[in-house]
């Protein structure tokens, strides 16, 4: 099965890609190419999605065990960057991907500044070192382009009260309102790995999608990559899931003016304008504390960080009691300015 490996033309080291310069660069001598120079071995690969699990390192003869969803790895004997090209050939094969801007040095400096930033984490979780494992992963996602037709009827109300003369009059007109609304929502991210979790991996937004690039294999080079677990069509419903909350807000946004409405009914009918193929990039690493692991996810782009760290009971007790002292006094106070006294 075909293996994809970057050695460097001048010494024959390995070459991986670059996040600080963008460049693919040898790993000995320092040599840096441009990606968009380099042609991309996948355009002469016609695999499909018939997955074989053993691949062979071309630089030290190693045989690599690969779960279906691998896209790329390292060669556990020498460490030379494997791309499995039939992972990503044909329907496979990525449209875009989002660079890594953020270095394995960078990430880590980054999550320890973060967990100094917990309010209410244990001392000894800021203060500790247990960084068991960080690994830089390009996620499959797709990307919906939704097209949504929208139709509401609904009942609308404007109440007002005035007096006249020694009575207090309460008017309340009624109306039918009706709305009928195009709605384009682009680039809705799904990810589409089985392994990834979906709630890590929604917080992780926004991507800086300005910055993909046409997808390139070198891209890849010293970083674990994954194929898509699920079609376009079977993450659709979810797609259509993540846009209907800020359907409903457009909707209301229409209806303003009027001091009560009441939907008699709501069509939105949502449509798949295309869905593009995409690899965005994630820093995970996971975090032994008191004998428990902690995953947490990092954007490679913007270095955002999301993850559930440990909770000290202490903190929240004392932050609790903060907030009831700060009330406490500031019942005195309103006491006091009403000429109640102190208490």
């Amino acid at each position: 099965m075909p293996v994809i490996q970057y050695k460097c033309p001048n010494c024959g080291s390995n070459m991986a890609f670059e996040s600080e310069t963008g460049m693919l660069a040898c790993e000995s001598c320092g040599r840096e190419d441009r990606i968009e120079d380099l042609p991309d071995p996948l355009a002469k690969l016609t695999f499909d999605e018939h997955e074989a699990q053993e691949y062979q390192c071309e630089s030290c003869g190693a045989v690599l065990i690969t779960d279906a969803e691998t896209a790329a790895a390292t060669c556990s004997f020498c460490g030379s960057n494997m791309i499995l090209g039939d992972r990503l050939a044909g329907k496979l094969a990525p449209v875009k991907v989002i660079p890594f801007a953020i270095s394995k040095e960078e990430a880590i400096k980054a999550f320890r500044k973060w967990c100094k930033n917990g309010l209410l984490t244990p001392k000894g979780f800021q203060t500790a070192d247990r960084i068991q494992k960080i690994t830089g992963i390009y996620v499959p996602f797709w990307l919906y382009d939704l097209h949504n037709h929208i139709e509401v009827k609904a009942n609308g109300t404007r109440v007002r009260t005035y007096v006249r003369g020694d009575y207090q009059y309460t008017e309340t007109q009624h109306f039918d309102v009706y709305r009928e609304i195009e709605l384009k929502y682009v680039k809705v991210p799904i990810d589409a790995s089985e392994k990834m979790n979906d709630e890590l991996m929604d917080r992780l937004e926004p991507f800086p999608y300005d910055r993909l690039k046409t997808f390139n294999t070198a891209y890849l080079a010293g970083f674990a990559a994954e194929k898509y677990s699920y079609d376009d069509e079977q993450l659709f419903p979810r797609a259509k899931d993540k846009i209907s909350p800020f359907i409903d807000q457009y909707i209301q946004s229409t209806m303003t003016g009027y001091t009560t409405v009441h939907y008699l009914s709501k069509k939105i009918n949502t449509t798949p304008v295309r869905a593009d193929y995409v690899l965005l990039p994630v820093w995970v690493l996971h975090y032994d504390y008191k004998k428990l692991k902690h995953t947490f996810a990092m954007n490679g782009q913007t270095g955002k960080v999301v993850g559930k760290p440990p909770i000290s009971k202490g903190k929240v007790a004392a932050w609790f009691a903060g907030i009831a002292s700060v009330s406490f006094l500031s019942l005195k106070t309103v006491s006091w300015m009403m000429g109640g006294g102190f208490w």
